[in-house]
């Protein structure tokens, strides 16, 4: 395939090229076939859709991972910050006359966090205005709960987009892998069809040799 065709073919949106159908075998090789040439492209072509739809399946894996743990996080830290707001509603709310337990009001929160897939451990919770975040590369940072739901939710919202992009680029790369070993097939079969007729030509004109030489 020439640099000038390659420039001009049409591409999805994130400039994976779509692989042309080849209806007329005879007229995409032209008046000089070479089906080697054009298998050889085709087998080349393939092997770069393979890699990618390769590298797109191991991102949209480490997507669909990913995704979970950052609704986990944000549940989390959404759930921290509802319970101080309305712990701060609560005695907003208070008239002179109510009484609130001292003890009820400090009283950490009792939960549980991973450890591994299999193991937990207990641990109390008290009330706070901060969390600490992983960033990635071994990078944590501390939050105040506001920051961290609205860092948590962008996030979230880029992965899920990012997810489904990667979806839409996966199932498009199928279609040209099958449209490239439909394009092989048909070369490959064409190219059978061409080498038997011309042996059965070349048998043809030995036998009319044959018969004027008899």
């Amino acid at each position: 395939m020439s640099k000038v065709a390659v420039d001009k073919q049409e591409r999805n949106p994130r400039g994976i090229p779509k692989a042309p159908f080849i209806a007329d075998v005879a007229e995409f090789l032209g008046p000089d076939p070479n089906p080697e040439n054009a298998l050889k492209e085709f087998q080349t072509a393939l092997a770069k859709y393979r890699y990618m739809d390769h590298n797109l399946t191991q991102r949209r894996r480490g997507l669909e991972d990913k995704i979970p743990d950052i609704k986990k996080t944000l549940a989390m830290v959404e759930f921290l910050q509802e319970r101080r707001e309305g712990k701060s509603d609560a005695g907003d709310d208070l008239n002179d006359d109510e009484l609130v337990d001292e003890d009820d009001k400090a009283k950490p929160l009792t939960t549980t966090f991973e450890l591994n897939d299999t193991l937990y451990a207990e641990a109390q919770l008290e009330d706070t205005d901060t969390v600490y975040l992983w960033l990635g590369a071994n990078v944590m940072l501390s939050y105040k709960l506001p920051a961290a739901i609205s860092l948590l939710r962008s996030k979230l919202d880029t992965a899920q987009n990012s997810l489904t992009t990667v979806i839409e680029d996966l199932e498009f790369l199928r279609e040209q892998i099958t449209v490239m070993e439909v394009n092989t097939a048909r070369v490959y079969n064409w190219d059978v069809k061409r080498r038997r007729e011309i042996r059965e030509k070349q048998a043809r004109e030995g036998k009319a040799v044959e018969t004027k030489a008899g």
